[in-house]
């Protein structure tokens, strides 16, 4: 059985419909050709409250939900902040990875403040919003992810 994952676009101009979100899309089209199955496709605002309650839910019915945006030094960047707020745990290591393979693209991916983490058994995983660095990013680190989520299901036998 496939891990199950949900992908959520954070943006306050694709969600009110004046800009097409291409960086969900991207990020769901590599997560199902990684053998991924898509539960879940969501797009919201650069909104704290908002975030938090959509991984929430999502975190009900997904082993991953991937968040696209809202990772960067604008003063409506907060989805670093959501996710920390919903997270029992942070896997600092994996944010850390995106980073140092993305500093060889672009010097520009040290100023991401993408985080991942544990909320029960899903894991979180922040993207930047660009559908460029967005699948970069997944891409660095999408080898190590079913191993993250055997491990929060309690499978940690090596």
């Amino acid at each position: 059985m496939p891990d199950r994952a949900a992908v959520v676009t954070v943006s306050d101009s694709s969600s009110r419909g004046e800009r097409e979100d291409l960086s969900g899309p991207a990020v769901a089209a590599l997560l199902r050709q990684s053998g991924f199955e898509i539960v879940a496709q969501e797009v919201v605002p650069d909104d704290q409250p908002a975030i938090e309650s959509t991984l929430k839910t999502l975190c009900q019915g997904a082993d991953l939900v991937v968040t696209t945006g809202g990772t960067g030094l604008g003063p409506r960047d907060v989805t670093p902040e959501a996710t920390r707020a919903v997270c029992d745990r942070l896997v600092e290591g994996i944010a850390e990875l995106m980073r140092a393979e993305g500093v060889k693209q672009t010097r520009f991916a040290a100023l991401s403040r993408s985080v991942c983490g544990a909320r029960g058994s899903s894991l979180i995983l922040n993207l930047p919003g660009s559908p460029k660095g967005a699948v970069e990013s997944l891409r660095s680190v999408i080898d190590v992810l079913p191993h993250a989520l055997q491990l929060l299901r309690g499978k940690t036998e090596h």
